[in-house]
């Protein structure tokens, strides 16, 4: 069995050109000629290999065939390590190389009902990248496509392979590449994305996945689990959203990913390295502000706009609302455009590489290794509760600024609560959870109400009819908001003073 550790990197056809130009591509040494790769997975009719994360496929090289057995990894920024065997193929499989047991006594249970699924085709050009001595990396460009059935998708990546060096060296050497080219990491293999065609499987806004933090784990592997797991999410939508998925969950969870990421840094702080703390506390904010207006917009329209269109007493000549909603929709395509280019800006993949690099290199020392994980945790989340009753005894005015900076505050003692809830009691947590989840959404209400209130009255200017719409509006949801602002205090006193799970 060998290890594979690899990068893989996704780019637009338009720019192999100049990848091929670039001078550590350029200089590196040829590996043989191009040489184009046909290749067929096979699973079991109801997909049992799929099922358990094994790939099976057939490799046509010329006059070479080869058989390979992959098991998936969790790939992290593009950078995955996993088990390989790889021999000649003649006419019929032959696992008897594969030395996990678990996987040896699956692929032979199911040896004679394996079948054709998808293929995949492609040209690969292979060179040898050495930046120094005791390093050594394949570049492999691939360029062709994957087929299932009638559908097919491009494959378009540059596949980083570490032959001699560190996982380091291949982040060192993708974020040197990507200072110039279009580079964006991905994490789905081409078996992956061959099922989910195979399947017809519709790209869904990739969410926050659960962490499961054990109280051995030292502060800084608990910081990497949940960082990696928020620069997934981001990946992930990010990657969906410029492939063409539209609907604006791909940008809200993207966001979601950055406010989160950016909330572990601030909980781990006193772990880290205060440079680390200040690069990416403001890297990320910048880079989540670029698509702040979209998602601001989007709420607004589903919100706080389609409930009173929906109601119909606007409706009629010279109301002024179907030309108010005209502005208010021209401005969420602006604000799309505009996301939808800072999307596909290689800035991001520069940001996740940069970021997965600083990660690997944090260091650590016996001080930090020595901090019990769960004392961490208790003064972490006591802090941010703190921090929390603060806001609150602010917030007695009701002045909509100050019920904003009280939002806030429960939203990261949330998050921190997300993150350190494996290490208590799953029940109390889940409890504790939903009640600031329930608390935030109805300051969030709040919020979103003020600041539609500002935007309608800037959209309306001096024209009556403009602003009697924009004054319908708000009235509408007038109601509503009397009441929520008057009980949001009451609902949250109780968790900020209340008993907690930790």
């Amino acid at each position: 069995m060998s290890q594979e550790i690899e990068l893989k990197l996704s780019f637009p056809r338009r720019a192999l050109a100049a990848l091929k130009r670039h001078p550590l591509i350029a200089g590196a040494a040829r590996e043989g000629n191009a040489a184009t790769l046909d290749n067929t997975y096979f699973d079991t009719p109801e997909l049992a290999l799929k099922a358990r994360k094994v790939a099976v496929r057939t490799r046509r090289m010329g006059r070479t065939w080869l058989q390979t057995v992959k098991c998936a990894a969790v790939s992290t920024g593009g950078l995955s390590r996993r088990p390989e065997w790889e021999q000649t193929y003649t006419d019929h499989f032959d696992f008897s190389a594969v030395d996990i047991p678990e996987v040896a006594k699956l692929l032979n249970r199911h040896h004679d009902r394996l079948t054709p699924v998808f293929t995949t085709r492609f040209r690969r050009e292979t060179r040898r990248c050495s930046p120094r001595e005791g390093v050594s990396i394949l570049l492999m460009i691939d360029t062709g496509s994957i087929e299932a059935g009638q559908r097919s998708a491009p494959i378009c990546e540059l596949e980083l392979e570490l032959e001699q060096g560190k996982p380091q060296d291949l982040l060192a050497l993708a974020c040197e590449l990507a200072a110039t080219l279009p580079l964006v990491p991905g994490d789905a293999s081409k078996a992956q994305r061959g099922y989910q065609l195979f399947l017809d499987t519709p790209v869904r806004p990739v969410k926050a996945e659960p962490v499961t933090l054990k109280p051995d784990n030292t502060v800084i592997e608990a910081f990497r689990l949940h960082a990696n797991s928020c620069l997934r999410q981001w990946q992930g939508n990010v990657e969906a959203a410029t492939a063409g998925h539209d609907g604006p969950e791909f940008i809200h969870q993207l966001r979601v990913a950055l406010r989160r990421l950016r909330s572990l840094i601030k909980l781990f702080a006193p772990a880290l390295p205060s440079a680390f703390v200040v690069e990416w506390n403001e890297r990320l904010r910048d880079n989540a502000n670029r698509f702040g207006e979209t998602r601001d917009l989007d709420v607004l329209q589903a919100e706080l706009l389609a409930p009173v269109v929906a109601d119909g007493l606007a409706d009629g000549p010279g109301s002024g609302l179907s030309e108010l909603l005209g502005i208010v929709e021209h401005a969420r395509e602006a604000a799309r455009k505009t996301a939808l280019h800072n999307l596909s800006h290689s800035d991001q993949g520069r940001l996740m590489l940069a970021f997965n690099a600083a990660l690997y290199a944090l260091p650590t020392s016996d001080l930090i290794a020595a901090v019990d994980l769960k004392t961490f945790a208790r003064l972490q989340l006591n802090r941010l509760r703190k921090r929390a009753r603060r806001r609150f005894e602010t917030s007695n005015t009701l002045i909509p600024t100050q019920l904003h900076a009280l939002r806030i505050a429960m939203k990261q003692l949330r998050y921190g609560i997300e993150f350190f809830g494996a290490l208590f009691s799953t029940r109390g947590v889940q409890r504790y959870v939903q009640g600031v989840t329930d608390a935030q959404a109805t300051l969030g209400f709040l919020q979103d109400v003020d600041v539609a209130r500002c935007r309608l009255e800037a959209w309306a200017g001096k024209r009556g009819e403009l602003q009697a719409a924009a004054s319908f509006i708000i009235g509408w949801h007038g109601p509503r908001y009397t009441r929520l602002r008057r009980r949001v205090l009451q609902e949250v006193e109780p968790l900020l003073w209340g008993k907690t799970p930790w």
